[in-house]
């Protein structure tokens, strides 16, 4: 009960800012639209729609964090999956350069391929939303330090994050205070929603950060570990 309440309260507190926005900026336009000219029409209806494209994202990540789906793994390539994030992401941040480095003797990677690109496109779309215009995001991905894992590594060349927030990232609705973020509207629940998903999927995230940019890594298992489950299941029968 006490979970529900929680969500309820988090509900009624995200969601009342982009509402208020809506119902202001309609009310003006209906009380005032004669007076308006056409720039501040099209100026009040922008907010509007950038308020209602906020309300449903805050919607749909506070749905997928009540959501218990069950984790359908699968052993895939990484590669296009990733390679089909950055095409979507692409086309929303034409200023930026994206270049992926995949080393091509990886192993199949095993993930729920649906929430494997969730976080894929949560990490890139990130790295490109908090870091300045023209800048590279680059995502690496090799064998991680863990035997049977993979390492995706995706850096930026944003202001960076302070040392002390770094642990606060992974938290519900923590938003760090910078010059980008600023400018930035999120609900802070993207890279908690993040975490959990790679948790779920077996795997770890972690990040480090300078003054230089940010680099996010996900190690994910590979599918050297179902094949070793299957051959001890093997010998035990």
């Amino acid at each position: 009960m006490q979970s529900y309440d929680d969500f309820i309260s988090t509900v009624s507190h995200e969601l009342r800012t982009p509402l208020t926005s809506i119902r202001g900026f309609a009310q003006t336009m209906l009380q005032s639209y004669d007076k308006l000219d056409d720039e501040n029409k099209k100026k009040f209806l922008k907010i509007i729609e950038e308020q209602s494209n906020r309300l449903i994202h805050l919607i749909e990540n506070m749905l997928k964090v009540q959501n218990n789906d069950t984790i359908i793994f699968k052993a895939v390539s990484a590669k296009p999956l990733i390679e089909d994030v950055l095409q979507i992401i692409k086309q929303q941040y034409k200023e930026h350069n994206f270049i992926l480095k995949y080393n091509e003797k990886l192993p199949k990677i095993l993930v729920d391929t649906d929430k494997f690109q969730q976080v894929m496109t949560n990490l890139i779309e990130n790295a490109a939303k908090y870091s300045n215009k023209g800048t590279t995001v680059t995502i690496i991905t090799d064998f991680a330090n863990i035997e049977d894992f993979i390492s995706i590594k995706i850096q930026d060349h944003g202001v960076g994050i302070d040392e002390e927030n770094l642990d606060k990232i992974f938290e519900k609705f923590s938003r760090i205070d910078n010059p980008l973020t600023r400018k930035v509207q999120g609900s802070g629940l993207g890279l908690y929603i993040t975490k959990i998903l790679v948790t779920k999927m077996n795997g770890k995230i972690n990040v480090k950060s300078s003054e230089q940019g940010t680099t996010f890594e996900v190690e994910i298992p590979s599918e050297n570990i179902e094949k070793q489950a299957r051959e001890k299941c093997g010998q035990l029968h």
